[in-house]
């Protein structure tokens, strides 16, 4: 099959969408940028301080649902690793046990998912503290 090179159009995926996403919001396309990943053409684009946020007061309940759900998966796969194959059974026999489907979790699994919530938080604020002082000076 025979290749089209059309002047001006990237070859490039990640290009054309960083391309089009300059065009269609110059703000948003300029803080994307394409690059080669493990051989494959990505975009990536920056985040703002406001993006990082998790807003707890605002959200819904299955909204809650799905971030504890995700931030459950980061603990439990932290703790994963840290354990041999014969921990982990344990650990896992452990979770079922104690998993009646209520809201109960552990305690400790509770405090642990807690306590990343506060790190995002206490990360998020001095984010933006250091934005704002940027800003001024």
């Amino acid at each position: 099959m025979p290749q089209y090179v059309v002047e001006g159009v990237p070859e490039v995926d990640a290009q054309c969408v960083v391309g089009g996403a300059r065009h269609l919001s110059p703000f948003l396309g300029e803080r994307m940028r394409a690059a080669p990943l493990m051989d494959r053409p990505v975009f990536m684009r920056e985040l703002l301080p406001q993006e990082l946020k998790v807003e707890l007061e605002t959200m819904t309940r299955e909204e809650a649902t799905s971030i504890a759900r995700f931030l459950a998966n980061v603990v439990g796969r932290a703790h994963a690793r840290q354990m041999d194959a014969s921990m982990r059974e344990n650990w896992t026999a452990e979770l079922n046990h104690v998993s009646t489907g209520a809201l109960e979790a552990p305690a400790w699994l509770w405090r642990g998912v807690v306590d990343l919530l506060v790190a995002h938080e206490r990360a998020y604020l001095e984010h933006c503290r250091r934005y704002a002082l940027q800003e001024d000076g």
